[in-house]
């Protein structure tokens, strides 16, 4: 069983990003889970979603405290969480900056990668400038960066999810695929 932690603020998409991983494991023949965990909803404010995908049938109803992937929308968030909390050995972390990996240090054995799927966002006109959705282009830097799914799949979800502006979105996917960090 593979699980991903997402971090994210109110109105960037991260509970959207765990629906658009779960469709894709699933069109792929993985069972799947996607859910949030958040407190008064509000833009802005911190939030978690959760994807759980697994080659065979998944029993268990649980959150996931000690995911094998985090995935970090919003790099402010980590003045205030901690997001490599549980992270399984070997973990990675994905972040949506402008800066270096070697410039996150979260605990030995974990590997961190970054992307700025801020600009990205904004370059394909996802949301606006002052508040970019950044949700499909941290899942193109996902594909890339896990390997556990793959684009193609990805794309077709967000055929199937996405309601506006299709194909900034899977531009914005390929694009962070392309200009991961890390890697």
């Amino acid at each position: 069983m593979y699980e991903v932690r997402f971090h994210g603020r109110g109105g960037q998409g991260a509970v959207t990003a765990a629906n658009l991983l779960a469709e894709s494991a699933f069109l792929e023949g993985k069972d799947v889970q996607a859910f949030p965990i958040f407190g008064v909803e509000r833009r802005g404010a911190p939030v978690a979603a959760f994807t759980r995908m697994d080659e065979k049938p998944i029993d268990i109803k649980t959150q996931i405290y000690k995911p094998d992937g985090v995935i970090v929308l919003d790099s402010t968030l980590m003045q205030v969480i901690n997001v490599a909390e549980g992270l399984k050995p070997n973990g990675k972390v994905l972040i949506n900056t402008q800066k270096d990996p070697s410039e996150f240090k979260l605990g030995e054995g974990y590997k961190v990668y970054t992307v700025d799927a801020t600009k990205i966002a904004v370059d394909n006109k996802l949301g606006t400038e002052t508040n970019p959705i950044v949700n499909t282009a941290i899942l193109g830097a996902y594909v890339r960066v896990f390997g556990n799914v793959k684009m193609e799949s990805l794309n077709k979800a967000i055929d199937r999810q996405i309601k506006s502006r299709i194909e900034n979105n899977k531009k914005a996917c390929q694009s962070a695929h392309d200009s991961v960090k890390g890697v």
